[in-house]
């Protein structure tokens, strides 16, 4: 319980501290050169130009190239690392005081959702998809405000957003079709950009704070 307090803790400590940022989610397998890790690169640049820091599982891959690419622009780079016995291990791109290792998933997810903007999410595996159907739900339920999420790589989202269209809507009903617009998928990072700033510059003005409703 006291390790759980702490990582809550430290979380909070550090992410206070921090301006309005978007997360972008991705596989860590990624490898540099790849187009998806090149697009995750310019939409990071494209973000911090626009004046937001950039939030990462803080591991290699897309991760690495979000980093990267608030790294290169000079904005904030945020790194929520967790601590696996495989495959994860924090990149160079963090800001030295913005790297946070967790033990714990729950304690991490928390960290990501109170304190971002909009996610980004491009294609990975197992855990991104954990990480964009929690947001979700999250926003669903109303435990949160809704923020911003778009899935980047149509060729990568669009037959699951068919089979959520067809099945798990029109089929069986599971959601409603309102639901469907929580899932824009846009593959042009300037029309990624321009989706995040309409959203918070439209009248009603959204405050571009921590979600105080966690």
């Amino acid at each position: 319980m006291f390790k759980v307090m702490s990582e809550f803790v430290d979380g909070f400590e550090t992410m206070n501290k921090i301006g309005p940022s978007v997360t972008i989610f991705g596989s860590a397998r990624t490898k540099i050169g790849h187009r998806y890790y090149e697009l995750g690169k310019l939409i990071a640049n494209r973000l911090v130009e626009e004046g937001f820091g950039i939030i990462t599982g803080g591991g290699p891959g897309i991760m690495e190239a979000a980093n990267k690419g608030a790294f290169e622009k000079g904005g904030a780079s945020i790194g929520l690392n967790i601590t696996l016995p495989f495959e994860q291990e924090s990149n160079k791109y963090i800001d030295s005081d913005k790297l946070i290792n967790f033990k714990y998933f729950f304690v991490r997810k928390v960290m990501f959702v109170k304190y971002s903007q909009a996610f980004v999410v491009m294609p990975g595996g197992f855990g991104t998809l954990d990480e964009l159907f929690e947001t979700l739900t999250l926003m669903q339920t109303k435990k949160i405000s809704r923020v911003p999420v778009i899935l980047v790589g149509s060729d990568f989202w669009s037959g699951m957003k068919e089979w959520i269209t067809d099945i798990m809507l029109g089929k069986e009903k599971n959601i409603s079709a309102r639901d469907l617009d929580l899932l824009p998928i846009i593959d042009d990072p300037d029309e990624v950009v321009k989706y995040i700033s309409d959203f918070y510059s439209g009248e009603g003005e959204r405050n571009l704070k921590p979600n105080y409703e966690l």
